[in-house]
């Protein structure tokens, strides 16, 4: 499974790819800019998003617009600093759009859930791709 994050910190990108990794899913990509995720998202063809909400020049939610556009069929996974209403909302606005969204999520993500939300996007990915990690 390919999974593509998207966060202007690199200290939480750094952090999330280290959990991925350990976690068993090598093929990670991460990204600060939303313009270069998605530059990146034809080559890399990830099976998720782990997308942060709160970025400059491009915020999360017109990411995730364009990405749907794109016709985007992964899973995806919001993550923020801002409060939950902002999350429900953007949640909201990305189902909308056509997205699987699997959780929307404060920083920063506990272990757990993130193994459990990869797990379920595996399983999602997994009639598309075979049963590759």
């Amino acid at each position: 499974m390919r999974i593509l994050l998207l966060d202007d910190d690199v200290f939480m990108l750094e952090l999330l790819t280290e959990m991925i990794g350990s976690l068993g899913y090598p093929h990670v990509h991460a990204d600060t800019d939303a313009r270069s995720a998605l530059k990146a998202l034809p080559t890399f063809r990830p099976d998720l998003l782990i997308c942060d909400l709160s970025l400059p020049e491009m915020d999360g939610i017109e990411f995730l617009r364009t990405v749907a556009e794109k016709g985007f069929t992964g899973s995806v996974v919001l993550l923020s600093g801002m409060d939950s209403g902002i999350l429900r909302a953007a949640r909201t606005l990305a189902t909308a759009q056509g997205l699987t969204i699997l959780g929307a999520f404060s920083k920063p993500l506990a272990r757990t859930a993130l193994a459990e939300l990869l797990a379920a996007a595996g399983a999602r990915s997994a009639p598309l791709h075979g049963d590759r990690k």
